[in-house]
C-alpha cells in the first residue's frame, strides 16, 4: 500500500469513526474497506485515467465530504488535486426532493471520468445488499435507483458494472 493510500486510508477511519452503518451497525469503515477493495481489483487499468493511488485514495474517502463535513481543501492538502476533485465528484451535494438530487447526480456523475464512475460502482454493489436485506420496501426505490445510474454511468469499469448489473438483475 502507497504512503497516499495509507493516508487516506487513515484519514477516512479517523472521520468515520464514530459512524455506523445503517441497517447492520457495523463500523462504517467496513463499507470503506469492500469500496476501496472493489476498486483495487480493477484500478491497475490504465483505461481509468488515474493512477493506482489516486484511485484508491478517493475509494477510501468518498463519503468524507458528504457525510463527514471535509472540506475539498483539506482533502486536496492531504491527498493532491486530483484525489480531492474525484471525492467531491462522488459527494452528493445537490438540494431538493429525492427525485431533483438523484437526476442532479447522474448529470454529474455522466460527465465524471470513468475511474469516478467506477468508485461509484463499487460504492452502489456495497451498499446493495445491506438494503435490500433489511429494508424491502426502500430497496424498490433503492434498487431503481441504482439501474438509472448504471445507465449513465458507461465509462466506469465494465467488469464491475457488470458484477453490479448482475446483483441488481437478482434483486428487480
Amino acid at each position: 500500500m502507497s504512503n497516499l493510500t495509507f493516508k487516506a486510508m487513515m484519514f477516512a477511519r479517523d472521520k468515520h469513526k464514530d459512524q455506523k452503518r445503517k441497517y447492520t451497525n457495523e463500523p462504517y469503515f467496513v463499507h470503506l474497506a469492500e469500496v476501496a477493495a472493489l476498486v483495487e481489483t480493477v484500478s491497475y487499468n490504465r483505461a481509468l485515467g488515474a493512477s493506482s493511488e489516486v484511485v484508491i485514495a478517493a475509494s477510501w474517502c468518498h463519503d468524507t465530504i458528504e457525510d463527514q463535513n471535509v472540506t475539498f481543501e483539506e482533502l486536496e492538502d492531504l491527498l493532491g488535486e486530483r484525489a480531492a476533485t474525484g471525492v467531491l465528484l462522488l459527494s452528493d451535494l445537490e438540494k431538493g426532493n429525492r427525485a431533483t438530487r438523484k437526476q442532479l447526480a447522474r448529470e454529474r456523475l455522466r460527465a465524471a471520468p470513468a475511474w469516478v464512475q467506477t468508485i461509484k460502482v463499487a460504492d452502489l454493489y456495497s451498499n446493495t445488499p445491506s438494503i435490500v436485506a433489511h429494508d424491502p420496501e426502500f430497496a424498490k426505490v433503492y434498487v431503481s435507483e441504482a439501474c438509472a445510474y448504471l445507465d449513465v454511468l458507461t465509462l466506469a469499469d465494465t467488469r464491475l458494472r457488470d458484477l453490479l448489473a448482475k446483483s441488481l438483475k437478482d434483486y428487480v
